[in-house]
């Protein structure tokens, strides 16, 4: 599922890059496909919860875990933001703000309300300032939480989605400037609050971890994953008739909260299925660096091809494959040269015993079926107007 909402974000960046010379997609089968990115956004978020809170250590301190959360999205981060500034200058001939700048390094971007900054030099990167608040509040989220009465849960997650629910309405309430260029059917205001500001995105994060308690504490879901699979399918064919702040956010937090309880729950149970195949599991542990890095990609890469205006239909799929071969390729050597290393190198780090004392007891692991911790993305997906960063 990562990798299937990492390709979803790839795709819909892909139809803003410029691909086509002609617009061979009519406005509302453009509008399914965007929506479906940002429904893989929400995927991230509430699986970032979820993992978090079914694979937590009980000898964790709050430092250790920010120092792994630290090293799993930064460096990859870092690499991608330097990389994408020395285009912005040497390719893109653009000057560079060294406050602006300085706000992405610090993964603040998010709390700008001005597109131009939220959106500079890697655009899709918006979501990992999200993820920097995440963590940081998560041992506290997770403590609280975890003080829930399990008979409790299923009434805590339903007023967390009424919350989400509650978003759109009330940003509707405050002063409407223009719409976001581009044809984007929201405002910027409403984007920024709806889609990209991190305390409301926290939201689908805190729904992660209830969902996670009320899976470790043996509640019943109320779907299993087909019937999970088929509410998601049924609200996705629905969103066309939606307004857009509805349909990028609200609509996803149920149908996929319960994917991934359920998924969770077979898993533990031993039920096997092709999205938890070797191969899948593989293209997820690079869904961060294809989240990550696509964009760049797609907007500096194609340029060694030519034609900026786009190419005709066929040859605009054949460089479709082209550069998502070149983003999958790229990915995994950021994984398998940076990512993976660092996270087996200094992620946890050894403590030699006291002379004379005898050694800790092992480390008991997460039950069977938890999602490896060290493998969920922000870690991440993207921009749903052609000119607009997720």
């Amino acid at each position: 599922m990562r990798f299937i909402s990492a390709a979803m974000v790839f795709i819909t960046h892909a139809l803003g890059a410029g691909l086509f010379a002609t617009a061979w997609l009519s406005t509302s089968a453009t509008m399914m496909i965007i929506t479906g990115a940002w429904g893989g956004v929400s995927y991230f978020f509430i699986l970032s919860g979820f993992v978090l809170a079914y694979a937590q250590r009980s000898s964790d301190t709050t430092k250790t875990f920010l120092r792994r959360r630290f090293l799993k999205i930064y460096p990859n981060y870092a690499i991608t933001l330097v990389a994408a500034l020395i285009l912005v200058s040497v390719v893109a001939k653009t000057a560079i703000d060294g406050k602006i700048a300085l706000v992405h390094f610090l993964l603040l971007q998010s709390y700008f309300p001005t597109m131009d900054v939220r959106a500079a030099f890697n655009p899709p990167a918006w979501s990992l300032s999200c993820e920097a608040l995440f963590y940081l509040c998560f041992p506290l989220l997770a403590r609280h939480i975890g003080r829930i009465r399990p008979e409790r849960l299923w009434a805590w997650a339903g007023g967390v989605v009424a919350l989400v629910l509650a978003v759109p309405a009330l940003v509707k309430l405050l002063p409407q400037p223009p719409l976001v260029p581009g044809g984007f059917p929201m405002t910027d205001l409403e984007m920024w609050l709806v889609m990209q500001f991190p305390p409301v995105r926290m939201l689908e994060f805190v729904f992660g971890i209830i969902l996670a308690r009320i899976v470790m504490t043996g509640r019943r879901l109320p779907l299993g994953l087909g019937g999970a699979v088929a509410l998601g399918v049924a609200l996705y064919a629905l969103s066309p008739f939606l307004p857009m702040s509805y349909s990028v956010v609200a609509i996803w937090i149920v149908p996929l909260g319960l994917i991934i309880a359920a998924g969770a729950t077979g898993d533990a149970k031993g039920r096997t299925h092709w999205i938890g195949s070797r191969p899948m599991v593989k293209l997820g542990e690079w869904s961060y660096a294809i989240y990550i890095s696509h964009s760049l990609i797609l907007t500096y890469v194609r340029q060694l091809f030519g034609s900026p205006k786009g190419w005709s239909t066929p040859v605009g799929f054949l460089m479709f494959g082209v550069l998502f071969a070149i983003t999958i390729g790229f990915s995994w050597l950021l994984f398998t040269l940076v990512e993976d290393p660092i996270m087996k190198r200094f992620a946890t780090p050894k403590r030699r015993p006291r002379h004379g004392a005898p050694p800790p007891p092992p480390i008991e692991g997460p039950p069977a079926g938890t999602p490896a911790e060290t493998s969920e993305a922000p870690e991440q997906v993207t921009s749903t107007a052609p000119a607009v960063a997720p």
